[in-house]
Formats: structure tokens, C-alpha cells, sequence
């Protein structure tokens, strides 16, 4: 099956200015009061948080959490107005019940996921993450962990490349792509994000080349996944983060393709299951045309909600 949702223009902050994806609809679902305990698990540069802060105002308490150390330098510069109290952790969100014991939080009122690449990350030629720009091969969200993509595209075996390629970027040429990838490499190592989108380019047929997505769409999803584990810290992070849900806490988690909106749409259908929770989004939530024409990157967003009532 291919992923209708797209991985590249994804969860802007930027440009040349933050835009925060789905703010009104994030404000209004997680319908934050003075005094209350909010956890942004994806600080990103602190948008949403900004928001969830003016809301929890100077009784309150913000958590965030981001493993990217620019994001945090530059949330924590755009939150140092936040009259209450604010806690901002380097890790990653998969981790947020050791955070919140480290700060001795027990429960919150409020739990929101961003899932998009930030716009540092993607508009940043050394970072690697755009095929839209030439730079390294890395994709690495935290920049200390020992594995970038070009250790996944110049270490793993033909079938491991091809499986990434499938499982993670849903993209049908995948046998095709890694194939060409083992090749190349036997000339040269492949450093930069323009050398594999050119193996890309000649795996696919001319017409899948012209037509559509950008013919590097998926692969670089798929790549990127693998590099971060994203699945596995999604899976783990939404069962984590409910836990420490008071009753009458709310979650939202936006997300940008369809493999993660499948874990959430499944995890919070097993909540509602055992009658511990009411989802707020019987279907996930889009981005207003308005916004979309603002915001080209939110076009794929998908926003799902719901309250813990057990």
C-alpha cells in the first residue's frame, strides 16, 4: 500500500518564520487552564509550547522535550518570557516517564505529539534530511547517536535496504533502488543526500520519475525512519505519556504519513476499547485550506485526540 501523506514538506517551524501546524485546533482540543501540568513531547522550537504555556500561565508548569540540541537552544530562547515554571529536557520523547520522574512530576493535564520534521532539520543542508538540498547523509535527529543514513545506505545488505525502503517509504521500487545503492557503493562510498538522489532517479521507471511525488519522497522517508526508529519511539512514547495522564487529561498527537497515523489511530482506538478514554476526533482533523495555502508543509498533517475518563 502507498502512503497517501508525503514525508518531505512535513510539521513546518519555519521558513523564515516558526508556523506552528494546527495551533487553533491543538489550543482548543487540549483545552488547557491556569495552573495545570502541559508536556510538549516534540519542542521542536517551542510554537506549540508557547502556546500551551500562555494558557497553564504563571501557576502552571511546561515540560518539554526535544533530542535536537538546536531546537532547544532556540525553544528556550522563544519560552524565556514563560512566568511559570518551565522544565526543557534533551532526550527522546520515548523516554517520558524517566523525564517526568527526573522532575518529579506524577501526572499531567495535558500531552501534545508533534511527529513533523522541523524545519532546522529540513531546511538545513548539513543536516541531510531534504533531498531538496545537497548535504551530508545523516537525517539524525540527535546529532550524537552513533547511526546516520549514510551508515544505513553504505553498511546494510541489499535485502535490509530494500526492506527499509518498503517498510518504512512504502516505496514499490525498493528491490530496484537498493540494488542500484549496493552497486554505486562498490565503486564509491555514497556521502551526499544529491549522490543518492541520483541512484534513486535511474531505479525508477520514466514516467514514475516525472509524475507526482518527488521521486526521492519515499525513500528519504524511509531512510529517515530507520535512522531515528521513529515507529518503535511512537509506539512506546504513546503508551508511556498516557500512563501519566490525570483523569480528565487530554492527548493530541499530530502526524505527517500514514505509518504513524496508523499506530495512533490504533492505540487510542485500545484505549477507548477498554474504557479508560473518549476520542475527541472520530476522524483526524485537517488543515484548514487557509493553512495549507500559508503553510504548504502542514498539507499532510493529521490530528487525533482524545480524553482519559478512567
Amino acid at each position: 500500500m502507498t502512503s497517501d501523506f508525503q514525508a518531505e514538506p512535513a510539521g513546518v517551524e519555519g521558513g523564515g518564520g516558526h508556523i506552528s501546524v494546527m495551533s487553533r485546533e491543538v489550543d482548543e482540543l487540549l483545552g488547557l487552564q491556569a495552573g495545570m501540568v502541559a508536556v510538549d513531547c516534540t519542542l521542536g522550537l517551542g510554537g506549540h509550547a508557547l502556546m500551551m504555556g500562555e494558557r497553564v500561565g504563571s501557576g502552571g508548569r511546561l515540560v518539554g522535550i526535544d533530542q535536537d540540541d538546536q531546537a532547544i537552544v532556540r525553544a528556550r530562547q522563544r519560552l524565556k518570557g514563560f512566568s511559570g515554571r518551565l522544565d526543557i529536557v534533551k532526550n527522546n520523547f520515548r523516554n517520558i516517564s524517566d523525564v517526568l520522574n527526573g522532575l518529579g512530576v506524577e501526572a499531567v493535564d495535558a500531552v501534545l505529539f508533534d511527529l513533523g520534521v522541523s524545519s532546522i532539520q529540513l531546511d538545513d543542508p548539513l543536516r541531510g534530511f531534504s533531498f531538496r538540498h545537497e548535504g551530508p547523509l545523516d537525517m539524525r535527529m540527535d546529532t550524537t547517536a552513533p547511526v546516520s543514513a549514510a551508515t544505513i545506505i553504505n553498511t546494510f545488505s541489499e535485502e535490509e535496504l530494500a526492506r527499509v525502503l518498503w517498510q518504512y517509504g512504502e516505496e514499490r521500487f525498493s528491490r530496484r533502488i537498493a540494488a542500484n545503492i549496493v552497486k554505486a557503493r562498490a565503486a564509491s562510498p555514497i556521502e551526499t543526500t544529491a549522490d543518492l538522489v541520483k541512484i534513486i532517479m535511474r531505479s525508477l521507471p520514466f514516467k514514475q520519475s516525472r509524475e507526482g511525488l518527488h521521486p526521492a519522497t519515499r525513500s528519504f522517508q524511509g531512510i529517515r525512519i530507520a535512522v531515528n526508529q521513529e515507529l518503535a519511539a511512537v509506539e512506546g512514547a504513546l503508551d508511556a505519556a498516557y500512563s501519566r495522564l490525570k483523569i480528565g487529561g487530554r492527548m493530541c498527537v499530530i502526524s505527517f504519513h500514514s505509518l504513524e497515523d496508523r499506530i495512533v489511530k490504533s492505540k487510542f482506538r485500545s484505549y477507548a476499547l477498554n474504557g479508560s478514554a473518549t476520542i475527541l476526533t472520530k476522524k483526524p482533523l485537517r488543515p484548514t485550506p487557509q493553512e495549507e495555502q500559508a503553510n504548504p508543509r502542514s498539507r499532510s498533517a493529521r490530528l487525533r485526540a482524545l480524553e482519559r475518563i478512567l
